[in-house]
């Protein structure tokens, strides 16, 4: 087993990755529209979902992408092109469209984009996977579970959040609502592109992306 200094920093690491604070308007924004109870419901399924993915990638996530072939850039510029689109709708309020034109289960964003990519993205899939596989403890019981506990720990802080977006939000008012939206699509059109360049950076096809 490790120390505690170990866990700790994977705590910070976990949080920084996750950075709950930052899904608070995120979570306002893709959720626009909804009664308290919706919300609340809508974020207690997206964080047993993240929780269930991270565990699972955290556990077999490195065998099964070996198995599949897949790597770990590929992931990362999957992840990217889905969360481009949907900044897209963000910015030119589709989802708005969407949901007056269509039933509300079918536009439920717990599963995409709030579960994944936004809680659990490529950056938390790989930060459990490099945590519970680190050689010192790789495949001990304690540190398994000490990993999952900090995982489960900080998307319950996520939780907590989303649980007061509603007070926030009515304290932004409708307009606030709409120009941080607006803000929000680009930052996440951004953030977007970002993992699309580490992913190709990661593959080293690129020269420049790779040196850089």
């Amino acid at each position: 087993m490790l120390d505690l200094q170990f866990y700790v920093t994977a705590a910070v690491t976990m949080f920084v990755i996750v950075d709950p604070v930052a899904l608070v308007p995120l979570f306002i924004a893709l959720t626009q529209g909804m009664d308290d109870a919706q919300r609340r419901a809508v974020a207690r399924r997206a964080s047993l979902i993240a929780i269930v993915l991270m565990a699972s990638f955290g556990l077999l996530g490195e065998a099964i992408l070996r198995v599949s072939g897949i790597s770990m850039p590929a992931f990362r510029i999957a992840g990217g092109i889905l969360l481009f689109l949907t900044a897209l709708d963000m910015l030119f309020e589709r989802r708005t469209r969407r949901r007056e034109d269509q039933h509300p289960s079918s536009s439920d964003p717990s599963v995409f984009p709030l579960a994944t990519p936004l809680i659990a993205g490529p950056g938390a899939f790989t930060t459990m996977i490099l945590l519970v596989n680190t050689p010192r403890a790789e495949g001990h019981p304690g540190h398994v579970a000490a990993v999952l506990g900090i995982m489960a720990g900080v998307v319950l802080v996520s939780l907590f959040f989303f649980r007061i977006a509603g007070p926030i939000e009515r304290a932004l008012g409708r307009t606030g609502i709409v120009v941080i939206t607006r803000l929000l699509g680009m930052l996440l059109a951004a953030l977007s592109v970002q993992f699309v360049l580490d992913g190709i950076r990661g593959t080293g096809l690129v020269p420049a992306l790779a040196a850089g």
